[in-house]
């Protein structure tokens, strides 16, 4: 089973995915795209499987700092270029098994897996 957890290393929800991965004992690779960069394509992937309105972090404040032009009239293209140019605005982290995309931490999501 290929497991890779995507995200950025100093991240506190992270942390708490790379907890639960290891005390469950889940071999994953750790992709940080913040440093190894995303390209287009996978992007567009994801955003296919998961909406990309899952996959953009509106919350954070990479986001929030956005001029109110690059906020308005978001749709799956204009969010996968924001998302390019800023990785910090992938919501995280995303969890890849085997092509099944898990975005953000949630204990019982993760267990359901049955990784």
């Amino acid at each position: 089973m290929a497991t890779t957890l995507y995200g950025i290393r100093n991240c506190d929800t992270m942390k708490k995915a790379w907890t639960w991965l290891d005390q469950a004992g889940v071999g994953y690779t750790f992709h940080d795209y913040k440093k190894s960069g995303i390209d287009r394509g996978t992007l567009e992937r994801w955003a296919d499987a998961v909406g990309w309105e899952t996959l953009l972090n509106r919350a954070g404040t990479t986001f929030r700092k956005l001029p109110e032009s690059d906020r308005q009239d978001l749709d799956r293209d204009k969010a996968v270029g924001l998302m390019l140019a800023q990785p910090s605005m992938i919501k995280r982290p995303v969890l890849d098994v085997d092509g099944r995309l898990t975005v953000g931490f949630k204990p019982d999501a993760y267990a359901a897996l049955r990784l």
